[in-house]
């Protein structure tokens, strides 16, 4: 029998986030071999993500999908069937009740002569444009009669879409003049030869997403645009994909999720593509459904891809991707999985110093918040990490587990289910049941109210739990499965081992 001064501890430190690309054997310690609704976070390690409730309690006004939502001043502006309503978060004031047959809204936000306004297109409709009290149609002569997409760009508003079947033009209006589409005020139409997907400005650029390459538009005004390639054989898939992130735009091309800067580098030593570690969640994803959003306090972009109605929410299905610095001169991508949030249309901005992360419902009406509470609106955050199966530097010695050590940071009481996976889940190996733990946060000290701290809090944030089991290769599991659960972040873990006999 082994002796306990035989006893040998494994730290690992977690980082690097879901990888399915390779095999356990590969996997580096800290990255994670399941991974959902957890979020790499910018301080280390992964933490529980927050949930989500309603913005306004209110419906919006129609039938069907919410199909699109934007932040303008204090107010969230939201389209349904043929309505476009505005909310401050308790009740939906009518803006509009005539857009037929509308699709999924595209918004682009700028400011004019002081003033801030949105324009938005819906590719069925003429858009239009809204200061926060006056609708304007942009109905002028020669204006697109059904824009799916808008952008402001050097004082002109661009559109995209499908002009009478002209899907690879690109319109856009006279510098300060929304509705002024006459050539000899500086309007103008450009012919991009491949059906245009999207549009993001950038910078001092205005790029030009389509099917199968990329353009990027400079100048000033249409004395001196000048168009040029950025890729022909690389294009996106979806324009609700495309977001500005970390001084870059990030979009969903055929090969993954790409970064513009790094496609401009296609024939250099970077490959441009920044999801191989997760690839096989893409592939096969539909690009109807599609939506994206920014978290820029964290430096991270979710992609949302339902895939139809009748899916149930809890099986929706999404990507967290968080940009992390490894060194000095390091930038990496780490990711992990999203399960239980459905939107049709999302978007992220600031009222006032406050960022508000918003969705817009699939099945119903509403418009939810994420990064609001413990919970998805009332029902389960179901989250689970899941470490890769370590042999602790010598596949053919078997370990067996005396102790697991956890540092952790609790943002509250802590609860999860704990266990230990022996010899890559063999089923021929019986394998011990899941421990139950809580635990509470660390004390607040400087901001609570007297009565209201948690006393017997941890000094050190370690949870050191007395395990049994052996086998040749262990990993370890963190569930989560209850109805409401504060966040917490796993930032690493010890296994405590005594050797035993060579297989």
């Amino acid at each position: 029998m082994p002796q306990t001064s035989q006893q040998q501890p494994f730290p690992v430190a977690c980082e690097g986030g879901l990888i399915k690309d390779t095999s356990v054997l590969a996997m580096p310690p800290g990255s994670c071999k399941k991974l959902e609704n957890f979020e790499p976070a910018i301080t280390g390690g992964y933490r529980r993500i927050n949930g989500f409730s309603k913005y306004d309690s209110n419906e919006l006004s129609g039938s069907g999908a919410v199909l699109g939502i934007q932040i303008l001043g204090s107010s969230v502006i939201g389209a349904r069937g043929a309505h476009l309503e505005k909310s401050t978060g308790s009740g939906w004031t009518s803006i509009v009740t005539n857009r037929t047959d509308a699709d999924r809204y595209d918004f682009t936000k700028y400011r004019w002569a002081n003033t801030e306004k949105i324009a938005g297109a819906d590719g069925d409709n003429q858009a239009f444009i809204y200061d926060g009290s006056t609708y304007t149609l942009l109905s002028g002569t020669g204006a697109p009669a059904d824009p799916h997409t808008v952008e402001e760009f050097r004082n002109h508003l661009f559109f995209t879409g499908a002009n009478s079947g002209n899907t690879s033009q690109i319109d856009f209006c006279a510098p300060f003049s929304e509705n002024d589409f006459t050539a000899a005020n500086g309007a103008g139409t450009i012919d991009v030869g491949d059906k245009v997907v999207g549009l993001k400005a950038f910078r001092d650029q205005l790029y030009i997403f389509c099917e199968n390459s990329i353009f990027r538009l400079a100048g000033t005004s249409i004395a001196d645009f000048q168009l040029g390639p950025i890729s022909r054989n690389i294009g996106c898939i979806n324009r609700f994909s495309i977001q500005e992130i970390a001084g870059d735009i990030i979009f969903l091309a055929p090969d993954g999720i790409r970064t513009v800067a790094a496609t401009e580098k296609i024939g250099d030593v970077e490959l441009g593509t920044i999801s191989k570690a997760v690839q096989s969640t893409l592939t096969g994803i539909t690009s109807a459904d599609i939506s994206s959003l920014v978290i820029r306090e964290k430096t991270q972009y979710r992609l949302f891809f339902p895939k139809s109605a009748a899916e149930d929410q809890v099986a929706s299905a999404g990507l967290i991707g968080v940009l992390k610095r490894q060194s000095a001169a390091d930038l990496n991508w780490e990711w992990a999985d999203i399960r239980g949030i459905k939107p049709y249309v999302c978007t992220s901005d600031f009222i006032g110093d406050t960022e508000y992360i918003l969705h817009g419902g699939y099945d119903d009406g509403f418009v939810y918040r994420q990064e609001s509470g413990n919970d998805f609106n009332g029902g389960k955050i179901p989250a689970t990490y899941t470490s890769p199966d370590l042999t602790l530097g010598d596949p053919g010695i078997r370990k067996l587990l005396k102790r697991i050590n956890i540092n952790y940071e609790a943002e509250g009481t802590m609860t999860f289910q704990l266990s230990a996976r022996f010899d890559y889940e063999d089923v021929d190996i019986i394998q011990p049941a899941a421990i139950s733990v809580s635990e509470v946060g660390l004390p607040l000290y400087g901001s609570n109210a007297y009565g209201s701290g948690f006393y017997g809090g941890f000094g050190t944030p370690i949870l050191r739990q007395l395990m049994v089991g052996s086998g040749f290769a262990i990993a370890i599991k963190i569930a989560q499965d209850t109805a409401t659960n504060n966040p917490f972040i796993i930032r690493g873990f010890e296994l405590d081992v005594v050797p035993g006999g060579r297989r």
